[in-house]
């Protein structure tokens, strides 16, 4: 089940940056903007997840937001870093 539920987790925040990216390019914001919406949509708050599950379920609730609260700190700055590059080579060429 654990599995299930990390590969659900991974999923989510993947169409939550993907989603936030393409809603801000199909609003023709620019190249930061489009970044930093990605991100903050990417970057849920596991944290209020996990004390609402604890709160009005149990503590096992809570599992997906705790696999979301390490994923999202991986994903992110992966994300962060590859965007970073690209920058970088952007201003090189």
């Amino acid at each position: 089940m654990g599995l299930l539920i990390f590969i659900i987790v991974v999923l989510h925040n993947g169409l939550g940056l993907l989603l936030g990216f393409l809603t801000a390019k199909l609003l023709k914001l620019d190249f930061k903007d489009q970044k930093a919406i990605s991100i903050e949509v990417g970057m849920q708050n596991s944290g209020l997840g996990a004390a609402l599950a604890i709160m009005y379920f149990s503590p096992l609730a809570a599992v997906p937001s705790a696999f979301f609260s390490v994923w999202h700190n991986i994903s992110g700055p992966v994300l962060a870093g590859y965007w970073s590059k690209k920058d970088e080579n952007l201003k090189v060429k």
